[in-house]
């Protein structure tokens, strides 16, 4: 249509044209029911004139360069959209479908405007020429973006490590073929509910994606563990793929896997995204050619990992500040998305930035399981889906695992549905094994029955035989093994070389790693990962890692029972303890020196401990005695004062032996760590105690040691607040507030030694640590008291507790009976009001 005259501004009208109709080719080759409309449809004589126009169109110079940089923003892409759109109509599309196509269409046509310079030969040359400044360098940049849309998102990736990533486990389907969207309730930046009814999570980001008033903000999407984060970023990565590129192009960043984070946000996405497009081109973040839409999953991933170039609190203002500087410049016009673990914000809840458009992931309703068991059906048969439907529905099936209208079920978190139907599917899940069964516990049950059914039905071919008893005792060692490399590493990754390591001291692991590599002359450990709950990581030191981070921290647990276990053990003639008190206070130090031990981790530990035959009456007051022991030599710097070379300084070397790509611990940092969390079994089996009548009177946990005795001291509990400061000046309380029960709190409030004229003992910061932990301790039992409480700070005293909704009676809470204003008041030496 367009005249063919040899002016500069006439042949990029003609190459134009050209690539204009390539790049609709092309999508239009994508969507057969949209080519087949128009092919159906006779173009009418309206659109023919409109067609003849483009004809008399007249480009200036700087129209002209500007449709070969920013084609989209051309004045030609103005008027081929305008024709395109009224074809589009005509055939049947909604004036926003047509628009949305054409976008898509004026974005894709800089990809072929080198390819149409090549073909119009001579009648191009000075285009050509202008073109070759540059177009080599362009023409490889769509290349490595291509490359990294089909194999970083696309689930047909030519990268077979890759392409694993899209299988559900060991199963022959893919994620794509189970997945069900997601629901979500918007909440407000201190992480509160609104009023705003549950919303479709895909929907929600897609309209906010493409809502021009809301660019400045990012889009936070946030929840438990197993809730289904990671698959909506790849789910919805590669619909943006399908249907948004290249107006918007994504980007899939797994923030686990990002070693380091740079000062300036921009390089920590370079070095994340590692493509030549990223790399080779300093300007590639403000190329108008390309939006980005840039997924980041698992921001709790990169607060496990310990970084030392700033906490989760930093990097999220760097994403916040990121997407602002966004919204201000037109050269850049990205967005982000982020998701994580909800409870790794707790501490920070109140700093977060103020341009989070913010949900949190909401268990899976009636309507969506409904959805999740017709995939079911359709990759396994109609007579499995019914038969674990009737499971569910069973009134048998305890309520933990079903779930009810006042209480949640573990049928409802997306990651144990499918563990629970895999299960049922190969016949090892019955109702007689959840009877009378806690939520721990219940998950402790179908974690034990997943490796079960991995070891007996899912293992590699060096394994495929009969094995005796012990050597799947063997494969579950190995197991818990790399449970504990891995949360000891920091994330969800561990070296096989650390793993290895580790496991030199189990003969019996040894002796069937050992046979195993004479038979078929490989690692065997990689392979006997393999075929678990693992996969390989993304780096390039042999790592592993699981697919999900519970089973690390359930398996980590198992492997901290088996140790518990064997410091409760009695002796016999020749010594005093199984373990002796040496090579104990050792193994304190190489299971629990190296990180906070997590909520999680601490009641899969328990309710593993509580259901053991291992343990007798004698074997928890032992293990009990045994732990306070080692607190009250920890408390005294007898370990980190111990020369020549201390067991701290030993597992700091340890460490950094075994893991050095991200270690960060110092001698300090062991030390506070093993003696915290020592300090949290204790109080864990303090409040063991208190619940049962055989231990009620023999295990009671004083953190200020024994009243009465010469380990009492009014300032421990400060000097041990202080010690922690020493690394972190929030890391007792971010620590200690999950852990700490009501009982604990006898031990500050016994009227004999904390009477209105002791009070002058008390330095202002035991005082202080007093009242927090009070707080702390009552917050923890909310559940069961109904009782909320807050700390704040306070210019005057510097902390003040308030207490509402105390309408529950004395039977509820025996503490209540305390007047607690009157008696804080008289703790700090205020009048009471």
């Amino acid at each position: 249509a367009l005249k063919r005259t040899r002016r500069f501004e006439q042949c990029v009208a003609l190459v134009s044209q050209v690539a204009y109709l390539e790049s609709l080719q092309t999508l239009l080759n994508q969507a057969s029911d949209i080519l087949q409309r128009i092919a159906d449809q006779p173009v009418s004589d309206a659109i023919a004139q409109q067609i003849k126009k483009l004809g008399d169109l007249e480009l200036d110079d700087r129209e002209a360069r500007k449709a070969i940089l920013y084609f989209h923003e051309s004045k030609l892409a103005t008027a081929f959209n305008e024709v395109l759109s009224a074809r589009l109509q005509q055939a049947g599309l909604t004036a926003s479908d047509a628009q949305n196509l054409c976008d898509r269409v004026a974005r894709k046509t800089d990809e072929f405007m080198i390819p149409a310079l090549a073909q119009a030969g001579d009648s191009v040359k000075r285009l050509v020429e202008w073109y070759q400044l540059g177009g080599r360098d362009a023409l490889e940049k769509y290349l490595s973006l291509d490359e990294y849309l089909r194999d970083y998102i696309s689930p047909d990736s030519t990268v077979p490590e890759l392409k694993d990533r899209w299988r559900v486990f060991n199963e022959p389907f893919t994620l794509s073929e189970i997945y069900v969207p997601l629901a979500a309730q918007p909440i407000d930046r201190n992480g509160k509910s609104t009023n705003q009814r549950p919303i479709d999570l895909e929907t929600w980001a897609k309209e906010l994606l493409n809502n021009p008033e809301k660019k400045g903000r990012v889009l936070f999407i946030q929840g438990g563990p197993g809730r289904g984060k990671s698959a909506f970023c790849r789910m919805f990565a590669e619909w943006v793929r399908q249907h948004e590129h290249p107006r918007w192009t994504p980007i899939l960043i797994r923030l686990r896997d990002v070693r380091n984070l740079e000062k300036d946000f921009e390089e920590t996405l370079r070095k994340a995204v590692d493509r030549d497009f990223a790399r080779s081109d300093d300007g590639w973040l403000t190329d108008r050619n390309t939006r980005f839409l840039f997924l980041l999953d698992g921001f709790d991933e990169l607060l496990m990992e310990g970084r030392t170039s700033g906490g989760l609190e930093d990097f999220l203002d760097q994403v916040a500040k990121f997407q602002r500087s966004c919204q201000d410049n037109p050269e850049k016009g990205h967005r982000v998305l982020i998701t994580g673990r909800t409870l790794s914000l707790h501490s920070i809840e109140r700093r977060m930035p103020d341009n989070l458009e913010r949900v949190e992931i909401l268990l899976m309703n009636t309507a969506l399981q409904e959805q999740w068991l017709t995939n079911w059906e359709q990759l396994t048969a109609t007579e499995t889906r019914v038969a674990f439907q009737q499971f569910l529905q069973d009134q048998r099936c305890p309520e933990r695992i079903r779930g009810t209208d006042d209480e949640p079920g573990l049928a409802q978190e997306p990651l144990l549905l499918y563990l629970l139907a895999a299960i049922h599917r190969d016949g090892e899940l019955t109702l007689e094994m959840f009877e009378d069964t806690e939520e721990v516990a219940a998950k402790i049950s179908i974690y034990e029955r997943s490796i079960d059914w991995v070891l007996t039905k899912q293992r590699p071919d060096w394994l495929n035989r009969d094995i005796t008893e012990l050597d799947t005792e063997s494969l579950r060692c190995i197991l818990a093994e790399a449970g504990l490399c891995v949360v000891q590493s920091g994330g969800e990754c561990a070296s096989l070389a650390m793993i290895e390591d580790r496991l030199q001291g189990n003969n019996n692991a040894k002796s069937l790693l050992e046979e195993a590599r004479t038979r078929i002359k490989d690692n065997p450990l990689r392979n006997a990962l393999a075929a678990f709950y693992l996969q390989p990581s993304s780096s390039s030191d042999g790592s592993v890692e699981f697919i999900h981070k519970s089973f690390g921290e359930f398996l980590f647990a198992e492997r901290l029972k088996q140790a518990l276990e064997d410091w409760s053990k009695p002796g016999d003639r020749r010594r005093e303890f199984y373990i002796s008190t040496e090579e104990m206070d050792w193994e304190i130090y190489d299971l629990l020196g190296y990180d906070r031990l997590t909520p999680e981790i601490v009641e899969y530990l328990m309710s593993l401990l509580n259901k053991t035959s291992e343990m007798d009456i004698d074997s928890w007051i032992r293990l009990f005695q045994r732990l306070e022991k080692f607190y009250s030599l920890w408390c005294e710097g007898k370990f980190i004062d111990a020369p020549p070379e201390n067991l701290p300084q030993r597992k700091m070397r340890l460490l950094k032996e075994q893991i050095p790509r991200n270690f960060v611990l110092g001698l300090r940092q062991v030390d506070v760590y093993a003696g915290l969390n020592s300090m949290i079994l204790l109080m864990e089996l303090n409040y063991y105690a208190r619940y049962s009548s055989e231990l009620k009177n023999k295990i009671t946990f004083y953190p200020f040691g024994q009243p009465d005795s010469e380990n009492f001291d009014l300032e421990k509990l400060t000097k041990i607040i202080n010690y922690s400061h020493s690394v972190d000046d929030k890391l007792f309380s971010s620590i200690m507030r999950y852990h700490l029960d009501e009982s604990s709190f006898y031990s500050f409030t016994d009227e004999n030694r904390f009477s209105t004229g002791s009070m002058g003992f008390l330095s202002e910061n035991s005082k202080l640590a007093y009242i927090s932990l009070s707080a702390t301790i009552w917050g923890r039992d909310l559940r069961n008291w109904r009782w909320q409480t807050a700390i704040d700070k306070s210019e005057d005293s510097g902390y003040y507790i308030y207490s509402k909704n105390n309408q529950c009676g004395e039977e509820d809470n025996p503490i209540i009976q305390l007047n607690f204003q009157v008696k804080r008041a008289k703790f700090l030496g205020e009048e009471p009001s």
